[in-house]
């Protein structure tokens, strides 16, 4: 009994492991259960949805697959070779049989080495179309989302799922799954090979193989929320830094650097401690797959050797240094692909998680869609109605309670009132950046939701008070809806908005550089840009949304003398808190808790002394004390 005594102590080792992490296995699935986590998508649903991604470059994989077993042929001959090269050596051999096994050695490896290569490009440029594929895929699905759906996700959770999500599943693409599928065969290759050369010691090594589906299937559950952790800490970091970069200059007005540094320091000590318990479980996994690895190889050189002294012979199965030599290169070649499994299935969980995170996104149903029988607009007139129409952001909560009013092509229609009254929501309605509840819409007597949202969206020209230019040049900021706008159409466009004086004294004119959110251009100059990229586009309808807001004096007075003019080119909606720059509408309407109150022209309003008549003496009267 006493010979046995070294492997007894290395199965009571491995024993006294598998105890402890049947304990903390079984405590993780105590504690999941208590804590109530959210259903997530199981494996087998990711891997399908994955799968859908590379099935058509399923002729690149295959063609990989093929140079790949080509590959594996190393793997599975070589330890064969040497203990032949071996059993050569130790008796009476001619040079010439030991040069041609070293040629065929050195000639199954070229080919392996060339083959490895023609593999990696092959997985790397499918790779980077599978990925390019889903990054169009979240980014055009993030297009799709209503205005509502889109201030209910932080940017920067938007920012992780089209840039760094993606890469961790090209990874799985062009990595981990023909890694894995390799690893399988070189491990079936090596076992059929070692079990041809002697089954009694493939027995043994077989042995410590339930041990490693055990601690994988373990290791299986704390991967998974480890990598889950710190895909969930990269975006909340994410978001963090999205939302505060852009806000800087508020946060530096307000002094609050240091508590903006504290909340900072706190996401970065959270994704530490995240990606920290993510090493911890692949720390703890892998050493125990290689403690397997090296316990096997001592049992092979302890109990080989003893019966090659001994001249022992296992289940008819003779052992001698050369099979002792294939063996131990054998369990390498077999525990290798074993411990590779398990740092590609730590990425393969991280792939999974990144995974999940953009199905999540993908499954998001836009609340605003086309009807199955939207139609095509090529022209309208402009035409407006609205007919009982009632609408709340949350369940409950009207902002737009039974609202009606008509507007006739080519009238510019004013809407005033408090804020909160729902000014600004009766514009996002006509454009759908969100559905009505009850009543309806209708353009040219059409009812909006049986137009195609992107039909009807072409047909207006948006000038908002807060204006967003993108990163580009002046050009590409006012040609944002159409390339096929030539310079003078631009030009006169400037022209018609008084852009064109700022510009003209610019170094580059249109090409001047226009850097993010447009931040070296004052609030005027912007205003005049938002402008000019309306009226290039010639809508049929106009909306403007306190457009005059952030315009100087003398630049308003230019843009009202525009204003006038571009009554001509179609109907427009304006909304203004300042009525005096609404007096020669053909109509407004004066809002008062999603109500009409009041409606008419300017002087038809002020002769009932009404709530205009008011709102519009107290603006009169603040306007003659700033005067003097």
């Amino acid at each position: 009994m006493r010979e046995f005594l070294p492997i007894l102590i290395v199965g009571a080792i491995i024993g006294v492991f598998t105890v402890i992490f049947l304990v903390a296995y079984a405590l993780e699935k105590n504690k999941k259960e208590t804590m109530g986590f959210d259903r997530n998508m199981d494996d087998g649903e990711i891997i399908r949805r994955l799968l859908a991604y590379a099935k058509p470059y399923w002729k690149q994989f295959a063609l990989t697959l093929t140079v790949m077993l080509f590959s594996i042929v190393y793997d599975v001959l070589s330890p064969l070779l040497v203990g032949k090269l071996i059993g050569l050596v130790q008796e009476d051999f001619e040079l010439k049989e030991l040069y041609i096994m070293v040629a065929v050695y050195g000639s199954i490896l070229v080919v392996s080495l060339v083959c490895t290569y023609a593999q990696a490009m092959l997985l790397q440029k499918t790779g980077q179309k599978i990925l390019s594929q889903i990054r169009l895929d979240v980014f055009t699905h993030i297009e799709q989302l209503s205005h509502d759906q889109l201030n209910n996700i932080p940017v920067g959770t938007l920012v992780t799922r089209v840039s760094n999500d993606p890469n961790a599943i090209s990874f799985m693409f062009t990595n981990i799954l023909v890694t894995l599928v390799k690893n399988i065969m070189v491990v079936f290759g090596v076992l059929g090979a070692m079990l041809m050369l002697n089954y009694a010691l493939t027995l043994m090594v077989l042995c410590f193989v339930p041990f490693i589906v055990l601690f994988t299937l373990m290791f299986r559950r704390f991967s998974r929320k480890a990598h889950r952790a710190v895909t969930n800490a990269t975006t909340d970091l994410n978001t963090f830094l999205s939302e505060n970069l852009s806000g800087m200059k508020i946060i530096q007005i307000f002094n609050r650097e240091d508590r903006k540094m504290e909340d900072f320091l706190l996401r970065t000590r959270a994704l530490r401690r995240a990606k920290l318990g993510r090493m911890a479980v692949f720390g703890i996994f892998r050493p125990m797959v290689y403690m397997l690895n090296i316990s096997s190889i001592l049992c092979l050189l302890y109990l080989g050797s003893r019966a090659h002294i001994l001249g022992q012979v296992w289940f008819g199965q003779v052992i001698d240094s050369a099979v002792v030599v294939s063996f131990y290169m054998y369990i390498g070649k077999f525990f290798n692909p074993i411990q590779t499994l398990a740092e590609q299935f730590d990425m393969l969980q991280r792939s999974f998680a990144a995974a999940e995170k953009i199905f999540s996104i993908l499954d998001l149903k836009p609340q605003v869609v086309d009807d199955e029988d939207a139609m095509d607009l090529p022209e309208i007139r402009g035409e407006i109605e609205f007919k009982d129409v009632w609408f709340a952001y949350k369940p409950g909560e009207w902002v737009l309670k039974g609202v009606s009013f008509h507007v006739d092509a080519g009238q510019a229609v004013a809407f005033v009132g408090s804020t909160g009254s729902g000014k600004t929501t009766i514009l996002s309605l006509i454009c759908r950046n969100y559905d009505i509840q009850k009543g309806q819409i209708l353009i040219d007597g059409i009812d909006i939701r049986r137009i195609k949202i992107s039909s009807l969206r072409r047909r207006f020209g948006q000038m908002l008070q807060d204006v967003f230019l993108f990163a580009g040049d002046i050009r590409s900021n006012i040609l944002l809806r159409s390339e096929d706008i030539s310079d003078e159409a631009v030009w006169d466009a400037c022209r018609y908005v008084n852009a064109d004086k700022f510009i003209g004294r610019l170094e580059q004119g249109l090409g001047e550089v226009v850097r993010e959110r447009g931040n070296n251009f004052s609030a005027g100059q912007r205003q005049l840009l938002s402008f000019a990229r309306t009226i290039v586009h010639k809508p049929a309808v106009m909306i403007l949304d306190e457009a005059t807001a952030n315009i100087d004096t003398e630049t308003e007075l230019l843009i009202q003398d525009s204003l006038e003019k571009m009554k001509n080119i179609g109907t427009m909606l304006i909304v203004a808190h300042r009525l005096s720059t609404i007096q020669h509408c053909d109509n407004i309407i004066l809002l008062d808790q999603g109500v009409i109150v009041e409606q008419g022209t300017h002087q038809e309003l002020l002769s009932r002394k009404g709530k205009y008549h008011q709102l519009y003496m107290l603006q009169y009267s603040r306007e003659q004390l700033r005067k003097a």
